[in-house]
């Protein structure tokens, strides 16, 4: 089991509220997807902002790579490699496709790097090339989403974390996401995702990990998470799955 990226008995909330994470835990394996399931309210993104650095611990703590993180700025788990695709995308709007990416990598001090990265970007995504020069507004849902997935790879991150990156999205648009999240996965990227479509989710993942009530309950082979009965009943909405 790697210990690339661990989270050890982590406590977290917001403000002086209740804590949403209650002592979890998740072994993060390098080059892998990882899918994080549970009902409304388990924590599952706040395990994600806890992780990037938005979210102070109360007490627990985030190793990467041998150090402790917890406790550093976004810009800090940023500049280690590790990036966050929260749930509103965060895109400028007013901004084209193109300036959209340049912000992406705005730690980066080499412009003609930069440049050469986004050229990268589209050639791996030939849509966001089409609208380069498209505001990101006006895009729709899909390739919005497409935008501010790609965006996260101009740092060359080692891990990316994308928080229900298909919310909204139609069937279609949801299939084409997954596609994206594999092709980032086959960079040597590790991938973190929640996903409202906890099946699809397992299904493009390596590794499941189930929450409920701010607790990791289980963590294991996707494969095994998706046949666990249990799981089913509780949080597969019953459906079994071949």
């Amino acid at each position: 089991m790697s210990d690339f990226l661990t989270i050890k008995g982590i406590t977290a909330g917001y403000g002086d509220g209740p804590a949403i994470l209650d002592d979890a835990k998740m072994t993060v394996q390098e080059g892998k997807v990882h899918c994080i399931i549970g009902p409304n309210g388990a924590g599952k993104s706040t395990m994600m902002k806890a992780i990037a650095g938005m979210l102070p611990l109360r007490k627990g703590e985030i190793t990467f790579k041998g150090e402790n993180i917890a406790g550093l700025r976004p810009d800090q788990m940023l500049r280690r490699g590790i990036a966050f695709v929260p749930q509103e995308r965060a895109l400028f709007p007013k901004m084209t496709v193109r300036e959209n990416l340049r912000m992406g990598g705005y730690i980066l001090n080499d412009d003609k790097a930069l440049s050469s990265r986004i050229d990268e970007i589209f050639d791996r995504f030939p849509i966001l090339r089409e609208r380069a020069d498209q505001h990101a507004g006006t895009m729709s849902g899909g390739q919005q989403q497409t935008l501010a997935m790609a965006r996260t790879l101009i740092l060359r991150p080692d891990v990316v974390m994308f928080d229900e990156p298909s919310l909204g999205l139609a069937p279609k648009i949801v299939r084409e996401m997954f596609q994206i999240v594999r092709l980032i996965a086959d960079t040597g990227v590790t991938v973190l995702l929640v996903e409202q479509n906890a099946v699809m989710g397992l299904r493009h993942a390596d590794w499941g990990v189930v929450l409920d009530l701010g607790r990791t309950l289980f963590e294991g082979p996707s494969a095994e998470v998706l046949a666990d009965p249990r799981i089913q009943e509780l949080y597969l909405g019953g459906q079994k799955v071949a």
